[in-house]
């Protein structure tokens, strides 16, 4: 066996909670197979830094990765260098970008947005969602390589160990990309991203006002260090900024914990957050949809319940 590559993203040097989730279920998963677990790095990130987490060797390709079609070209290098069996990533925009590309290229089975992978007779299979998340079902990959994106929070982080991998820098011919970056915006939002955070605080229409949302979703995801995310209404009405919206045509968390506050619970909004350990809804409607899929439900109005729960948090 050839071992596992595991896709390591970063931002602007620092590796992603996903990073060290991914590293380590590789490293279980590799001692099923009897092979060794790599990574693969672009940009400037200190590489040697993931043996940490249980790569043996990493490799490394810098460039500008602006575009979709230069992410694809430097991982198809890296790919042939490492000749793994499986390629696993998280579940972000980029890999949901590269990851099709790099089936194509490799004539390669995919399974995407996975929730927990295994192995079987030698081949990856991976549970994941299906019906905006309605059921759960098991794909079995059987290409070399196999292809899978991960949730993150889907698997415990690994402790850093401090040891220290072999780096190996991968060059890379990057082909004309068909689209050009005109400009590069800074995200709206600077609190806890959503894709990897422990816990989320999410807010809908019920909270009537852009203020209100502030006021309340932001000061109780502050006091618990919490990301902060949104239902498509909320973001459509101008309480949130649209990249923090959560469901099937926004993002996808699966956390410890999820507060829904003031949302209903449509299955639009359920299949980006199903996944989620422990489900709070707080929801003044008793017969909300929310309530079919929460751990704990409170039946009360949300402008009486978020200040307390804040104000028991902060003390």
């Amino acid at each position: 066996m050839s071992g596992i590559l595991v896709i390591a993203e970063h931002d602007a040097g620092t590796f992603a909670g996903t990073a060290s989730e991914l590293l380590g279920k590789a490293t279980e998963l590799a001692a099923v197979l009897g092979a060794p677990v790599t990574a693969a790095v672009l940009g400037d990130a200190p590489a040697a830094s993931l043996g940490g987490f249980g790569a043996t060797k990493v490799y490394q390709a810098t460039g500008d990765f602006s575009s979709g079609a230069a992410v694809a070209d430097a991982l198809t290098a890296i790919i042939k260098a490492a000749d793994p069996d499986i390629v696993l990533a998280p579940a972000t925009f980029t890999s949901r970008d590269s990851f099709p590309r790099l089936a194509a290229r490799f004539d390669a089975g995919m399974a995407s947005d996975a929730m927990d992978l295994r192995i079987e007779s030698g081949n990856l299979v991976a549970r994941r969602p299906v019906y905006a998340g309605s059921i759960e079902s098991d794909t079995t990959v059987l290409s070399r390589p196999a292809f899978a994106t991960v949730r993150g929070n889907s698997f415990p982080k690994v402790e850093n160990n401090g040891s220290s991998a072999e780096v190996e820098q991968v060059s890379f011919e990057a082909t004309t990309p068909s689209t050009t970056v005109v400009e590069t915006l800074a995200p709206e939002s600077k609190g806890i991203d959503l894709g990897t955070a422990d816990k989320v605080v999410a807010g809908g229409r019920s909270l009537k006002s852009a203020e209100n949302f502030d006021s309340l979703i932001r000061t109780l995801g502050e006091a618990m260090g919490a990301g902060v995310g949104a239902s498509r209404a909320a973001t459509d009405a101008g309480y949130a900024p649209h990249n923090e919206q959560i469901g099937q045509t926004g993002q996808t968390v699966s956390p410890n914990l999820y507060i829904a506050v003031g949302i209903s619970g449509a299955i639009q909004h359920l299949a980006g957050m199903r996944s989620s350990k422990v489900i709070v809804a707080i929801n003044k409607d008793p017969d909300a949809p929310i309530f079919e899929h929460t751990s704990y439900g409170i039946v009360a109005d949300l402008f009486e319940v978020v200040p307390e729960l804040t104000k028991a948090i902060q003390a």
